[in-house]
């Protein structure tokens, strides 16, 4: 066993797929096969199984993954240490970030960074809130940009950028001509919901306990697991729903959507770093947030129309 190995063993646990894990490390399927096989050998016990198409782990894989992902973070940070040490900044850093900050603020934090530091390789972990923060808990990341707080004792957060929520509706809906409505409007109209654990939904439901008014007091007709699926059931009119501003950027400036104020219910929120609080940064860590902090300005600034 090593942890070339271990790293490919991750990746057809992660895309489901021997042929989709070989063409990310640049091997052939029979060649994956080969080196799971070697794994499995080693620990005498099957590790993962093929269910229809897709490769799924056994109960052993699921507990020898949680493992290998810890190794491969560690020999990560290793190396980032030791350049440091040499006096070079290079190595892999991986972010974790949740929907909105993962698909649509980070890309581009990444793309500067790494334009200043060439010898160094990124990876953006995408996840909802819950999923990231476990994840830096349980020591597989070591920092990541999230849309809600935590109440782990364990995790340091410290709000990074503004955000605002509002009501999307198409840009065609009777709402969009008024540009604001009523909580009472509110609660009839079809409306979709991002999964528990989503910061987005986090950040509606403390909003709407400030008004006395719970979640499932609204004409609930989907729960959607991504930002970007929600959007997709807004155009097709399968219902409206309170999303970032930032997210849905694009299809405002379009005039494919609208954005509707909701009449005494504020709907700010921030997007937080969050890293472990007894866990010591790895160097490329440190340097990425002290740059993130300098640069994250660049971002503009939620519109209050």
């Amino acid at each position: 066993m090593d942890i070339w190995q271990l790293n490919i063993f991750c990746k057809v646990i992660e895309s489901k797929s021997f042929s989709k894990a070989g063409n990310i490390v640049h091997l052939s399927q029979p060649t994956i096969s080969s080196h799971i096989k070697d794994l499995e050998a080693h620990f005498e016990c099957r590790l993962i199984d093929r269910l229809s198409k897709e490769a799924i782990p056994t109960k052993a894989g699921e507990l020898l993954y949680e493992y290998a992902r810890k190794l491969i973070a560690l020999k990560e940070e290793t190396e980032a240490a030791i350049a440091e040490f040499h006096g070079n900044l290079k190595g892999r850093l991986v972010i974790g970030g949740s929907t909105i900050p993962g698909a649509y603020i980070l890309p581009r934090m990444v793309g500067l960074f790494v334009g200043s530091y060439p010898d160094v390789t990124t990876a953006i972990r995408i996840g909802d809130t819950e999923e990231i923060i476990a994840d830096i808990a349980e020591g597989l990341l070591e920092i990541g940009v999230v849309g809600a707080k935590t109440g782990l004792k364990q995790i340091h957060q410290e709000p990074i950028l503004a955000d605002k929520l509002c009501l999307i509706t198409p840009s065609d809906h009777p709402w969009a001509k008024t540009g604001e409505i009523t909580l009472s409007m509110l609660k009839t109209a079809p409306f979709i919901v991002r999964e528990t654990g989503s910061g987005t939904r986090k950040s509606i439901e403390m909003n709407l306990d400030r008004v006395a008014m719970d979640i499932s007091q609204l004409n609930l007709v989907a729960e959607m697991g991504s930002t970007a699926a929600v959007i997709q059931g807004i155009k097709e009119r399968i219902g409206l729903s309170i999303l970032s501003r930032i997210a849905v950027a694009d299809a405002l400036a379009g005039g494919i959507l609208s954005a509707v104020a909701i009449r005494g219910l504020s709907l700010k929120r921030h997007f937080y770093l969050t890293c472990h609080r007894r866990k010591t940064l790895s160097p490329l860590s440190r340097a990425f947030i002290e740059f993130l902090k300098k640069r994250i300005t660049l971002w503009p600034a939620p519109s209050d129309d």
